[in-house]
């Protein structure tokens, strides 16, 4: 089939073909090789920013490791002198070095007790002094520790004996800080006995990682030899683990395992949306440790092969620039040639299509009716151009876009003015209606949303307000908030608002906890039961302060948390900016929710409370009835103990009638009872015996009697004593082998003595 060419489309196709060919060739082979060599340097670059950095860090901490290297050579030299004076001598040092490096928040060393005192034998125990800063201030602290033994941290570096720096670790005592610990041993012959340690914050490896961006979307992090995120970009994965929050990742490409062992790697990695991140890893090897950690940097690959692109494009913009010129002077000579024969039915063609072109302005001067009728089409397509453009901004959404009329009888003009107003009134009131809409739809969500959190967190009145004021301060958009909750005192009947919850207040700020009624901004909100707002706050209320400084809020809202008539507490908000009006309502409206779900939680701790005593009670009354009745068998084993021994003793005391003469006397020896046996050995009556003094009837030389004055003596002092006794009855004399033992009442006050006496003057 013959092509049916026109002169112009001849000239066009057979001389730009020919340049478009050889401008391909040349292209393709020119783009490659920049394309190839651009992307080449750019991973050299990024693996140099990585090693570049990597020695910077290393160099830190080394710095770092060689202070307390030198502390410890030092400390050495005068380890020969006694302690006291060492300690006068070498401790001072510690002032000076701290203040030369800001980095380091303390120093410290220790030392093992069996080194310090011969006596002492067991393997723990250590003295340990430490140089620190707290709040800007230089503090110092020693004290005796491990004294029952080794904790696990200290314990692994004393095993080693070598310089070691410690996983990363959050410190309470700098406020959430990330720090490590460098430790330098103390060894004397090879025998380990101390350390010295420096403690090292971390913050500044953040700054300096945050500043690694080699390309416009890359990034840095530095990780430990165990593998936590030291520096990182990303707040969810800052002081983390890598194989807790990258599992897959770390596992795929053997992460954790080449950084331990102190390897240069990289690789390329496809993430869950496709895109392919170039990854670089360095080690850091600090000091004498076999503890490296790693700094890594990732970039889109898309970034890495900008350059190269970039070139690609360069390339291609100069082939196309170069085509465009010979286009253009093709276009030009083709339409020298054809122009004058074309140009009307060209125009006529395109008009018949309804294909509208802009910027036509067609000149021949011929002079003839076909001039006249080019003009004519000239104006004709200029208006419908005009309004094509008007349409089309229109459509786009431009509504303030004016129309020129072509004159008074311009119908189409007219009709296009009037639908753009009409959209304009139609793009109003649909703006209000989706603000409205906006709002309703925030409120719902704000007021679901802490529905949830009362529904879940409502036997707990701390963790309440602690997620209802995090996340009514984000919520807000606002900067601080805190809650003060009613808290009254049943032994002296005081009523106080004491905060229960705060977020992002200032810790360096004194702020009062606690306020009574009409007291503050707290006590005036829940005196008045109505919200207080202020606009104009003064510069010393509170200021918030992030890393960058600290700024006075402009805003301030108190709501009183009413429940039932009553004012369960407060709440209040401070703000950057002022809040709308919904958010206000919104506030007021969820400050009833919360109010009631107050008394929920104060209602249920009361009956918990009231449960736990009656419980308590319960369990008291128990125990005392267990007790009454352990005390009632008790006291019934007494009894019957009691009645058994009674038993027995009256007839040992039968027995002794029997066998014995047994008498009794008072504390001045005249007798009280006498058995029966005595009183038949005696011959004589009750009444005849009792009322006698001990010495009556007794034949007693002048010696024996001097004696046995010495042997009541000493009965009358509690002795027992044991005496024989010759006596006249009836004539006859009898020898007696007597026992006198004194008896006491239960206060210790002699009662009276006992005596039982044997006859034995025929034995």
């Amino acid at each position: 089939m013959k092509l049916k060419l026109t002169i112009r489309q001849k000239i066009l196709y057979y001389i730009l073909g020919s340049a478009f060919i050889i401008f391909s060739i040349v292209f393709y082979f020119i783009s490659s090789s920049s394309r190839r060599l651009a992307y080449d340097q750019s991973i050299a670059l990024t693996d140099n920013y990585a090693r570049q950095y990597a020695l910077n860090i290393e160099s830190w901490i080394n710095q770092d490791f060689a202070v307390t290297r030198t502390l410890a050579a030092a400390f050495m030299e005068y380890r020969q002198m006694p302690f006291d004076q060492w300690q006068k001598l070498i401790y001072p040092m510690y002032n000076r070095v701290i203040q030369t490096t800001p980095q380091i928040d303390a120093y410290w060393d220790s030392w093992e007790l069996s080194n310090l005192d011969p006596k002492w034998t067991l393997p723990y125990g250590r003295y340990f002094y430490i140089v620190y800063k707290q709040d800007g201030v230089y503090k110092t602290k020693a004290e005796m520790r491990s004294l029952t033994g080794d904790p696990p941290t200290y314990g692994s570096m004393k095993s080693a004996a070598k310089e070691i720096i410690v996983e990363p670790y959050v410190s309470e005592l700098q406020r959430g800080q990330m720090m490590t610990t460098l430790s330098s041993p103390l060894l004397e012959n090879g025998k380990f006995i101390g350390l010295v340690g420096a403690d090292l914050v971390l913050t500044r490896f953040q700054n300096l990682v945050n500043n690694i961006k080699p390309y416009p979307n890359s990034y840095a992090f530095l990780l430990s030899y165990k593998g936590v995120f030291i520096a990182h970009p990303d707040s969810t994965v800052f002081k983390k683990n890598i194989v807790d929050v990258l599992p897959d990742f770390n596992a795929k490409h053997n992460i954790l395992n080449q950084i331990q062992k102190g390897k240069s790697f990289k690789f390329i990695h496809q993430n869950d949306k496709g895109e392919k991140i170039y990854y670089t890893f360095e080690p850091i090897k600090i000091g004498n440790t076999q503890t490296p950690w790693s700094i890594g940097i990732a970039v889109p690959v898309t970034d890495i092969l900008a350059k190269a692109n970039k070139s690609y494009n360069t390339s291609l913009l100069i082939a196309l620039i170069g085509l465009i010129i010979i286009i253009f002077i093709v276009y030009l000579v083709s339409n020298r040639i054809t122009l004058p024969i074309k140009k009307i039915t060209q125009i006529l063609n395109e008009f018949a299509k309804g294909k509208i072109i802009n910027n036509i302005d067609i000149k021949i001067a011929s002079g003839d009716e076909i001039s006249q009728m080019v003009e004519a089409v000239n104006a004709s397509l200029a208006g419908i151009s005009t309004k094509t453009s008007f349409a089309r901004e229109i459509g786009s959404g431009n509504l303030k876009v004016d129309l020129p009329l072509l004159s008074n009888d311009d119908q189409l003009g007219k009709s296009l003015i009037e639908m753009r107003d009409n959209l304009r009134k139609a793009r109003e009131e649909e703006e209000k209606r989706k603000i409205e809409e906006e709002k309703k739809r925030w409120t719902n969500e704000g007021m679901a949303k802490f529905g949830e959190i009362l529904r879940q967190n409502n036997n707990n009145l701390t963790l309440l307000s602690q997620e209802l004021i995090k996340n009514l301060v984000w919520y807000l958009n606002a900067a601080v908030g805190g809650i003060f909750v009613l808290n009254e005192n049943k032994e002296t009947g005081d009523k106080t608002f004491d905060m229960v919850a705060m977020f992002a207040y200032d810790r360096n700020r004194l702020m009062k906890r606690s306020y009574h009624f009409a007291e503050g901004l707290i006590g005036a909100c829940a005196a008045e039961r109505d919200a207080i707002i202020l606009k104009e706050v003064p510069q010393d209320y509170i200021e918030i302060t992030s890393g960058l400084g600290g700024i006075n809020p402009n805003y301030i809202i108190v709501v009183p948390l009413i429940f039932d008539e009553e004012v369960m507490g407060v709440i209040e908000i401070a703000s950057l900016q002022e809040l709308k009006e919904h958010e206000v309502q919104f506030l007021k409206d969820i400050a009833k929710s919360i109010a009631s779900t107050l008394h929920t939680v104060k209602v249920n701790t009361l009956t918990a409370e009231l449960l736990m005593k009656s419980k308590e009670q319960a369990e008291m009354m128990a125990a005392q009835e267990e007790e009454m009745r352990q005390n009632m068998e008790e006291l019934q084993a007494t009894q019957e103990e009691a009645a058994r021994k009674t038993l027995e003793l009256e007839g040992l005391v039968n027995a002794l009638n029997a066998a014995a003469f047994v008498m009794e006397y008072d504390t001045k020896g005249y007798v009280i009872n006498i058995n029966d046996s005595y009183l038949n050995f005696l011959g004589a009556n009750r009444n005849d015996i009792i009322g006698l003094h001990h010495s009556d009837k007794l034949l007693l030389s002048e010696s024996e009697k001097a004696s046995y004055d010495k042997l009541w003596n000493d009965i009358l002092r509690g002795n027992i004593r044991r005496h024989k006794t010759r006596i006249k009855v009836q004539g006859q004399e009898h020898q007696l082998f007597e026992t006198y033992t004194p008896i006491y009442d239960h206060s210790g006050q002699l009662l009276k003595i006992l005596k039982i006496a044997m006859d034995i003057t025929n034995i």
